[in-house]
């Protein structure tokens, strides 16, 4: 007669070897290195130097010296740069909702569906934005010109007194037509391609409801594409406050009505390779690289506050 025999315990299994600890992998570094060494070069490292630069001032005796904030002291009673930085907030706060404007209405035009030609258009309206700036604006400046230019031959023709579009009255209204121009195409890219994105089922329950086009455009398409609106003006801004090129090249066409204090880089320009003004000229930049900075956050802030 066979007992059964009660089953052996089970074995506990013994823990497997901790794993070696894998050496820390460098791939992304290698991805993203050459990104960071050309960004500190090119952008930390002139924004460090300039900050250098700011504290230090070249005195007649005694060579380059240390003098702490006195050039920031001097930039803010400096009634020249204050001069120029209030052209540009004016230049700011008329052109861009204007340039804006019209790059917007273009965009819902052309996403309207109704606008016959529309490739053509969109190539049209661009076209300008491939133009070079100095081609551009030597373009208009001829254009502008009373003695050999549009104006000058539209008053002999007809016996008009068209103003003069170079005079001081007239000569920021004269290069605000000209960043509009070139800039108009650029920003209706923007909402044009955001505007493409909306979801054609919003547009499907806005007909069903009986919605008419502009409440479309209020209820739907606005404020979808409000992100691309806040970026554009904030790109608009940043442009506007390194306004250069324009009123530097326009400056031999219009009799002396820029000086080289009309804007804040106009300015930091003519001091640092015209006054040899080093120190003082990378002050200058400083300050407003932060008024920018300040303005730009802010519209941001209050365009993600208006989204939420």
């Amino acid at each position: 007669m066979t007992t059964l025999q009660p089953p052996a315990a089970a074995q506990p299994r013994s823990a497997p070897p901790p794993a070696r600890k894998d050496r820390r992998s460098w791939t992304g570094w290698g991805f993203i290195g050459p990104f960071v060494a050309v960004f500190a070069l090119v952008f930390l490292a002139p924004i460090v130097y300039s900050v250098y630069l700011s504290l230090y001032r070249n005195q007649l005796i005694g060579g380059n010296q240390f003098v702490g904030l006195d050039n920031y002291t001097q930039a803010f009673k400096d009634e020249q740069f204050w001069d120029s930085v209030g052209r540009v907030g004016l230049f700011l706060v008329i052109q861009v909702p204007i340039m804006l404007g019209i790059a917007l209405l273009v965009a819902l035009a052309l996403d309207s569906g109704r606008l016959y030609g529309k490739s053509f258009f969109r190539i049209t309206i661009f076209l300008p934005y491939a133009v070079p700036a100095v081609v551009a604006t030597l373009m208009w400046g001829f254009m502008y010109g009373t003695k050999y230019g549009l104006v000058g031959d539209i008053n002999s023709a007809f016996g008009t007194t068209l103003p003069n579009l170079l005079s001081p009255d007239w000569v920021l209204a004269s290069i605000g037509n000209i960043v509009t121009w070139e800039f108009v195409g650029y920003n209706m890219l923007i909402f044009y391609s955001a505007l493409r994105v909306v979801p054609t089922s919003l547009y499907e329950a806005a007909e069903i409801d009986g919605a008419g086009q502009l409440r479309v455009i209020t209820s739907i398409k606005l404020p979808a594409i409000r992100g691309a609106i806040v970026i554009a003006t904030i790109f608009s801004i940043i442009g506007s406050f390194q306004l250069f090129n324009e009123p530097s090249i326009l400056r031999p066409l219009a009799l002396n009505s820029i000086t080289t204090d009309y804007t804040p880089n106009f300015y930091t320009y003519s001091l640092s390779f015209n006054g040899q003004q080093h120190n003082y000229s990378a002050t200058v930049a400083i300050i407003m690289g932060v008024i920018t900075m300040v303005v730009a956050y802010a519209v941001q802030l209050r365009g993600m506050r208006k989204g939420a």
